[in-house]
């Protein structure tokens, strides 16, 4: 522990910690919208196993330190672009990611009754949902561990940041699933904010780089505005509630 009370390692720590936290709001979205197919009695618990296991992943990539490195290696060409494994786990994930999102809103664009929704929960799997947060995770954090490895020299740090960061997803977890769960719109924004970032990684595989302050401020003010369209139909709604009375 001594290690991490040097000067050096403690803003390597914040920076690092800070950087786990907004890059881990994507993976709150996806963690939200998976356990939300779930009985709600299981969704808190569903929540916690799949923010856990994410850590575990994440802790688990910064102490196979070679292999990762290892993914930014050129594996084979293709059309003049040089196909790294760190290429092909974006594409994968990616592809899943864009597949995964449009399913489910078609789904809501479908449209079910209550018994059929709760019929369709009582047939997920709930390992099955924790195994897809798994998954994603890897693909997810595999461009912050690498980042990580170029920020900080000390492992002890880069452990400690993904634990805090995680810490600080897990008491937020719980409110964002419920506003997301609560409100349709806001469900297909971020059903919509998951497609896009599946493109953006399908680009990255694909050796086309998009910044992600790029995609982060389009979903900021996406959810700005819905915010403020929220805000004008509760408005609305009092004042007509107050003209009734």
């Amino acid at each position: 522990m001594s290690e991490l009370l040097t000067t050096e390692n403690a803003l390597a720590l914040l920076t690092l910690t800070a950087m786990e936290i907004v890059l881990g709001i994507d993976n709150i979205v996806f963690i939200s919208i998976l356990t939300g197919k779930l009985p709600a009695e299981q969704r808190a618990r569903g929540r916690r196993l799949g923010l856990g296991a994410a850590m575990l992943m994440r802790i688990a990539l910064l102490l196979s330190l070679t292999w990762v490195m290892g993914l930014t290696s050129e594996l084979f060409n293709v059309v003049g672009h040089g196909v790294t494994g760190r290429d092909a786990v974006l594409l994968v994930g990616g592809l899943f990611l864009i597949g995964k999102a449009t399913f489910e809103i078609h789904e809501r664009i479908e449209g079910h009754t209550p018994m059929e929704v709760a019929a369709a929960q009582k047939k997920v799997a709930f390992g099955a949902i924790i195994a897809q947060i798994m998954v994603l995770d890897i693909v997810f954090s595999l461009d912050s561990v690498i980042t990580a490895v170029g920020m900080a020299q000390s492992i002890a740090v880069m452990v400690v940041a993904v634990m805090l960061a995680v810490g600080v997803m897990l008491v937020f977890a719980g409110a964002v699933s419920a506003f997301v769960e609560h409100n349709p719109t806001i469900k297909m924004l971020a059903l919509s904010f998951l497609l896009l970032i599946g493109v953006m990684l399908v680009a990255d595989g694909l050796g086309q780089h998009i910044s992600k302050g790029y995609i982060y401020f389009a979903m900021a003010f996406s959810l700005l505005v819905e915010m403020l369209n929220l805000r004008m139909h509760k408005v609305a709604q009092r004042r007509g509630a107050a003209g009734h009375g």
